[in-house]
């Protein structure tokens, strides 16, 4: 069963095709970036060993399904001998609210539910939407399947989703914790059960997806049980460009002593703090802000400094929730590749029952990996991510395949 998976941006689309019976090989992957804007180009690979880079006219995401579409099926480059070969199509979807509770085929009831929750996610939402929208008329006939980045959440229980406030605001409004990044605290918590050779019913798990956007879940017997992220992607633990957890009252205060307004606000807490707030380089990227640090950037040095102790107290807050820990897995851009950020983490956690080989987690590599001591009462793992891959898995298995 070959299937396609998109990933819609408000700028891009991202794109991968898999044969799932050929062992889920890769057959093409590539990114149209810069959509509707100077510069609008195109990234291809194939498992032939073809790559190519360039200009493309696209405006929008029907135009670059189509445009995908057409290299899949080139002559020269293309892996399939014609678009029938497809069998499913699988998205990417944030939001999912609480209509949604795992992959499901799209319908016109499905895209009703995703349009309710536009308010929740407007960065998001709508350009899944325009994905999907775009495969309907490119890939006549193709079934789509939706993966929402909430339905992994959706067996959190009332204590872990509801906020302190008037409850009518959850029963009219479904105002609630929903948590974000599910697909990849799934996949990596199930397979970092696998590796550990034990199934996912009899573990606590807590899964650390670090990257720009960044998010903790504690997973109980493989279901996910309490997550850092909330309402919006903004709640939690301090992000590249996110604020993470803060008093509500300091919005109000700096609308008042700046005179900022609504949208200002919501820029200035989703888009100009986090690392890049705290740093002051101009960068959000953690390897940057490291490079800064080792050359004596003392605010630098500082923000790696609160970016690790915020994610550090969601780990012990999650261990208590748990009742005791037996994985913690770091995945994602810097949780997979900062060696430094790990350390920092786990710094003086000892007593916790965590206890890191240096020499394991200085190992760069690709590979699902262990990277504490073999006596450490918690295992520490690092597991990198497959969006792509888990939601071809899903969109097979809604299609029966």
């Amino acid at each position: 069963m070959i299937i396609l998976v998109i990933n819609a941006g408000s700028s891009s689309v991202k794109f991968t095709l898999f044969d799932m019976l050929d062992n889920k090989k890769v057959l093409a992957t590539g990114l149209i970036e810069r959509i509707g804007i100077d510069g609008t180009s195109m990234k291809y690979s194939n498992w032939k060993g073809d790559k190519s880079q360039g200009p493309v006219d696209v405006k929008n995401a029907k135009d670059a399904v189509k445009v995908i579409s057409e290299r899949l099926v080139d002559p020269k480059t293309g892996v399939v001998g014609s678009l029938s070969e497809i069998k499913g199509a699988g998205h990417r979807i944030v939001h999912g609210g609480e209509k949604v509770n795992k992959p499901v085929l799209v319908t016109d009831e499905v895209k009703s539910i995703l349009k309710d929750c536009f308010s929740m996610s407007p960065l998001h939402n709508p350009h899944n939407l325009a994905g999907i929208e775009a495969a309907e008329e490119v890939l006549k006939g193709v079934p789509n399947v939706g993966v929402f980045d909430t339905a992994f959440h959706s067996t959190m229980p009332p204590r872990t989703f509801l906020y302190g406030i008037p409850y009518e605001l959850y029963s009219e409004d479904k105002i609630r914790r929903y948590g974000f990044h599910g697909t990849s605290h799934a996949y990596v918590s199930k397979a970092a059960a696998a590796f550990d050779g034990r199934p996912p019913e009899s573990l606590k798990i807590i899964t650390a997806h670090l990257g720009n956007g960044a998010s903790i879940t504690a997973v109980k017997g493989g279901r996910s049980y309490d997550t850092s992220m909330g309402l919006t992607p903004l709640e939690g633990v301090i992000m590249g460009t996110r604020s993470g957890d803060i008093d509500p009252a300091v919005i109000f205060h700096i609308m008042k002593i700046k005179g900022l307004g609504y949208q200002d606000v919501d820029n200035l807490l989703n888009k100009k703090s986090g690392v890049l707030g705290l740093a002051g380089i101009g960068s959000s990227d953690l390897r940057d802000v490291e490079e800064a640090a080792n050359k004596g950037n003392e605010k630098c040095a500082q923000a790696l400094d609160i970016y690790a102790y915020r994610i550090r107290k969601y780990i012990g807050a999650y261990m208590a929730s748990l009742g005791g820990l037996d994985i913690l897995v770091f995945t994602a851009g810097a949780g997979e590749n900062s060696s430094t950020l790990r350390a920092n983490v786990l710094e003086g956690m000892e007593g916790l029952g965590f206890k890191l080989d240096k020499a394991k987690n200085d190992v760069r590599s690709s590979d699902i990996r262990v990277i504490s001591t073999d006596d450490s009462k918690v295992k520490v793992m690092v597991v990198p991510t497959n969006e792509e891959l888990a939601i071809a898995e899903f969109t097979a298995e809604v299609l029966g395949g």
